[in-house]
């Protein structure tokens, strides 16, 4: 069981650090200049992959590279929904939802023999 949860764990942690390297800048950068933006994107984007890469290999010790990928982008949508949110201060539209059923869709489809 914890080799199959430790690789979702870890997506998890690179993802927050992905959002904010992706979006960040948008809400507190805004009025540098750009070259400021993308340093600190990528010093943020260095700790994601830090976590990212482990995370994949110990993912596909247990998923196949299919699974894996749907994994990454559920997480990758839930978090992002937390950060426009909570950080951005946007609201939740009805068309989260409807991605988040065509992702849950595609998590049945990848996951079933």
């Amino acid at each position: 069981m914890i080799k199959q949860i430790s690789p979702v764990l870890l997506l998890i942690l690179a993802n927050f650090f992905m959002t904010f390297a992706w979006y960040g800048h948008l809400k507190n950068l805004r009025d540098r200049p750009l070259l400021y933006a993308i340093l600190s994107s990528w010093a943020i984007a260095f700790f994601e992959y830090c976590v990212q890469v482990p995370a994949n290999r110990l993912g596909a010790e247990n998923y196949s590279l299919p699974q894996l990928k749907i994994i990454q982008e559920i997480i990758t949508m839930a978090v992002f929904a937390g950060f426009t949110v909570f950080y951005m201060k946007m609201p939740v539209t009805r068309n989260y939802a409807y991605a988040s059923i065509c992702m849950l869709g595609a998590a049945w489809f990848i996951f079933r023999d």
